[in-house]
C-alpha cells in the first residue's frame, strides 16, 4: 500500500521552530518530487515548499522564504521541512505530497501530485 505519513506538528509559540517529517512506504521516493502544502480554515491549499526528485532544486512560497528549509534523504525515503521563526499565520494543516516527474522539475500545483499524506496540524499561538 502506497502511503505518506507526516509527523512533527504541534503547538508552538510565535518565533519558535518545528521540524516536519514525511516518510513514504510502499514505494520509493527517488523518482518523485515532494511538496509540502498547507491549508488553513477557509483557505485554499497552498504550496509551502517543494523539492525535486534529486533534491537539487527547491521552491518556496514567498511567505516562508528564508524561514523554512526543505530537505530529503532518498536512502531513508524521507523528506523534512524545517520551520523557523514561526508566525501565527503559519497555522494550518500541513500535508506532504509526492509527484512523479521526468526530470528535476519542481511542480507546485496540487494537481501535479499523485500521493498525499493525511496531514499534521501546526498551530502557532502564544
Amino acid at each position: 500500500q502506497l502511503q505518506l505519513v507526516e509527523s512533527g506538528g504541534g503547538l508552538v509559540q510565535p518565533g519558535g521552530s518545528l521540524r516536519l517529517s514525511c516518510v513514504a512506504s510502499g514505494f520509493t521516493l527517488d523518482d518523485y518530487a515532494i511538496g509540502w502544502f498547507r491549508q488553513a480554515p477557509g483557505k485554499e491549499r497552498e504550496a509551502v515548499s517543494c523539492i525535486s526528485s534529486s533534491g537539487g532544486r527547491t521552491k518556496f512560497a514567498d511567505s516562508v522564504l528564508g524561514r523554512f528549509t526543505i530537505s530529503r534523504d532518498n536512502a531513508k525515503n524521507t523528506v523534512s521541512l524545517e520551520m523557523n521563526s514561526l508566525k501565527p499565520e503559519d497555522t494550518a494543516v500541513y500535508y506532504c505530497a509526492a509527484g512523479w516527474t521526468y526530470s528535476d522539475y519542481v511542480p507546485t500545483s496540487p494537481h501535479e501530485y499523485d500521493y498525499w499524506g493525511q496531514g499534521t496540524q501546526v498551530t502557532v499561538s502564544s
